[in-house]
């Protein structure tokens, strides 16, 4: 059985899309633990797969179980009893048949990964196979011997990225590269806004992550008032504010909804609502240009050929840039980079000087780049016969 984990749920419309597409490409029976199933639910992930809570329980005080863990943790460091009692839904399903996919694709670049580390090694002890799925890794943190022990013991990785494949591939020989399962998503074209204009779109996405990674969010948010007023004011050209996380504090929409406020006067703004994935990637692909901060609302507008300038950052950002034109300068800027809030406006303003050449190789190298998602089917299909 393929066994989807670490999914924090759809409303984070890139876990959506990527639990749809490795579902579609796995095309076996999937489970899928997931940490909001109720947003799962709500965009349609229970009609794809078995949908199963990967609730993080607390253990109950003096507890045997609270007392064998503590005493772990005091004596040896390790928190694996600890993360097997809380996370119980999902530990004891373990079997030696099971192919257990951790599909959250960046886990690796943020805080965290001793506890993912004790889940991992939990499973691995039951014997099933151990999977990481589409991911990229901050090259830096290998260099702590915890993680680099933790991604050794995967019987498979998949990097979506060269950055972290060629990190990846020094500590574990198992590593493959391929291009994030999102590329494969499908488009559903919704009736469009009344003031959309078709061929004439500046599709904006907007972080409260990308506020708190500059240097400043002052300088940051700024920088998409400058990106605006330079549309508006010096181009035909209108703009569609498009979400793509819809959870909690990090909500795209409560951010750019503060920007359509600011600009809705104009009559040359529109602001999305909240859809699925690939209903946004519906809007996106009818951009001509696109500027964003989430990363599968850029892979949606890379997918579909539309000029995009990804505002980054972590290596997800760089790498696949990278991947894609060989070079992340001119299509990536680092948010931690920001310091005048016109660069922002100097990189757009480079991407439509270079808009036909831009699209045109886009449309020459996606349908190969896009198929060699499908690499990473044939290397679990491979593992699983072991």
């Amino acid at each position: 059985m393929y066994k989807l984990f670490v999914h924090a749920g759809s409303g984070n419309h890139g876990c959506e899309a990527i639990v749809r597409t490795t579902i579609n490409i796995l095309d076996k029976p999937t489970i899928l633990y997931s940490r909001r199933p109720e947003l799962d639910s709500k965009y349609g992930i229970d009609n794809i797969c078995e949908l199963k809570y990967d609730e993080r329980r607390s253990i109950a005080k003096r507890s045997f179980a609270w007392l064998i863990s503590a005493l772990q943790t005091k004596l040896f460091g390790k928190i694996d009893l600890a993360m097997k009692y809380q996370y119980k839904n999902l530990t004891d399903d373990v079997s030696p048949n099971d192919v257990y996919l951790s599909i959250g694709g960046d886990n690796y670049c943020y805080p965290g990964t001793d506890q993912l580390a004790a889940i991992n090694r939990n499973i691995k002890k039951k014997g099933a196979k151990l999977v990481l799925w589409g991911c990229s890794v901050e090259p830096g943190l290998i260099e702590e011997s915890e993680i680099a022990e933790d991604l050794k013991n995967f019987d498979l990785i998949a990097a979506r990225e060269p950055i972290s494949y060629e990190v990846l591939k020094r500590i574990n020989d198992n590593t493959i590269k391929v291009s994030d399962p999102a590329f494969t998503l499908e488009t559903i074209k919704l009736p469009l806004p009344e003031k959309w204009v078709e061929g004439q779109m500046v599709g904006i996405n907007a972080s409260p992550l990308i506020l708190q990674s500059g240097r400043s969010s002052d300088v940051v948010y700024s920088a998409y008032k400058k990106l605006i007023d330079e549309i508006i004011s010096n181009t035909a050209y209108s703009i569609a504010l498009i979400p793509h996380v819809i959870n909690g504090e990090k909500d795209d929409l409560t951010l750019l909804t503060q920007l359509y406020d600011e600009y809705k006067n104009s009559n040359r703004v529109v602001l999305i609502q909240d859809h699925g994935c690939r209903e946004l990637k519906g809007y996106i692909s009818r951009c001509r240009f696109f500027v964003g901060a989430r990363t599968h609302a850029t892979i949606a507008a890379y997918s579909s050929c539309v000029p995009t300038l990804v505002l980054g950052y972590s290596v997800k950002s760089r790498g696949i840039a990278m991947d894609l034109f060989g070079t992340d300068e001119n299509y990536v800027l680092p948010v931690q980079a920001l310091e005048r809030p016109e660069e922002l406006v100097d990189h757009f303003k480079w991407i439509m000087e270079h808009e036909e050449d831009i699209k045109r190789h886009l449309e020459d190298i996606m349908p190969d780049y896009i198929s060699k998602a499908y690499l990473g089917k044939d290397a679990i299909e491979r593992l699983a016969q072991r």
